[in-house]
């Protein structure tokens, strides 16, 4: 170890959720930072089942849904 270097520790994600809290308190004041967290609320459901539902999976149609709406779209 070279003289002046500091050993890394490594920190607990308790650590860093907490550390984080306080930055956004302290930047942020109690009510915002309580505003900023509510943001971020988990979603539901199973993606990796329901993207099938939602997501064409063959090229050649998406290309066509694509070039079906940009000839219906105005031009400006």
């Amino acid at each position: 170890m070279v003289k002046g270097e500091k050993l890394m520790s490594v920190k607990t994600l308790h650590q860093i959720q907490q550390e984080g809290l306080d930055v956004l308190v302290d930047k942020l004041g109690p009510v915002d930072a309580i505003r900023f967290l509510q943001i971020y609320e988990p979603g539901s459901g199973d993606w990796t089942k329901d993207r099938k539902k939602y997501l064409e999976q063959d090229p050649e149609k998406i290309i066509k849904n694509i070039m079906g709406k940009r000839k219906k779209q105005p031009v400006l």
